[in-house]
């Protein structure tokens, strides 16, 4: 089975995220870190390896960016950036820090869905099955 680490701090982004997985039927755990800072403390355990890494930028004490600058994504696992910020400069900085892809959360419901499907159908295309709404 995958493990995706969500590295987000909204309840309700962490519900509308493990719906879209539920949706796209990729078998999945999802471990959740509400901080950057418990986000580095599980991959600096050296025990949790996830395969793919969904991050918010906008968290508290350590940030997406901050996170993403002291990760350097050294071990290769995926990192998609999905976010409420539609920066250019955080999008630039991102993909530079080793981001894998970098996406604004919708708000339209149907959007979201379809938004983490595509993460997952980029990262797993074998294993997504399209959204259903």
């Amino acid at each position: 089975m995958r493990q995706i680490l969500l590295v987000e701090d909204n309840a309700s982004d962490v519900l509308l995220i493990r719906e879209a997985l539920r949706r796209c039927a990729v078998p999945a755990d999802v471990v959740i870190a509400s901080d950057g800072e418990e986000a580095m403390m599980l991959l600096d355990l050296g025990q949790f390896r996830p395969d793919l890494i969904v991050l918010d930028l906008n968290l508290p004490k350590l940030s997406g960016l901050e996170m993403l600058k002291a990760f350097r994504n050294e071990t290769g696992i995926p990192i998609s950036v999905f976010t409420g910020s539609d920066s250019a400069a955080d999008r630039k900085q991102a993909l530079e820090l080793g981001a894998r892809e970098y996406l604004t959360k919708p708000s339209d419901f149907d959007d979201y869905m379809s938004a983490i499907c595509g993460i997952l159908k980029r990262c797993w295309p074998e294993e997504a099955t399209a959204a259903s709404t």
